[in-house]
């Protein structure tokens, strides 16, 4: 078997001095960096709001339509955007939601989902994700449209 070297790059141009202050300055750059950024990091605080743990799971095994009134008394803005997709319910938004949105949505036991940009609840049949769309298995519908009708 035939050894390997690296090889290495020689200059003439640098002397050893000039590049072990280089170094030394780039040092004490970065500590003066991280010096400076550490209480900025410090100072970020969580800015969710809290959740009762103990609710979301009883809500999350709540049957559709209990969900679905659950969300229309709470809700009723974002009840007229929910899709029932088989016995799931789904609630997409055009935009990112406020945080307090968000917040009521988790109490309510939804979960974000973030292959289908939408916010998920399994009305209590919680199964194994899967790639395909279910909108080809499940038939679906917009209970406010069919409320209206």
């Amino acid at each position: 078997m035939q050894s390997r070297k690296k090889k290495t790059m020689k200059t003439n141009k640098q002397n050893k001095s000039g590049a072990r202050e280089q170094i030394r300055n780039i040092e004490q750059t970065n500590t003066n960096t991280e010096a400076q950024s550490a209480p900025a990091q410090a100072e970020k605080k969580d800015t969710r709001l809290p959740i009762d743990t103990e609710a979301r799971k009883k809500n999350r095994t709540l049957p559709t339509p209990k969900v679905l009134h659950a969300l229309l008394t709470t809700l009723p803005d974002v009840y007229r955007t929910a899709e029932v997709v088989g016995k799931w319910v789904w609630v997409r938004f055009t935009e990112t939601p406020a945080a307090e949105i968000r917040q009521q949505l988790a109490q309510l036991g939804f979960h974000w989902n973030r292959e289908r940009q939408a916010w998920q609840h399994p009305c209590g049949s919680f199964s194994l994700g899967s790639q395909a769309d279910p909108h080809e298995k499940y038939s679906s519908y917009f209970p406010a449209d069919a409320k209206a009708a």
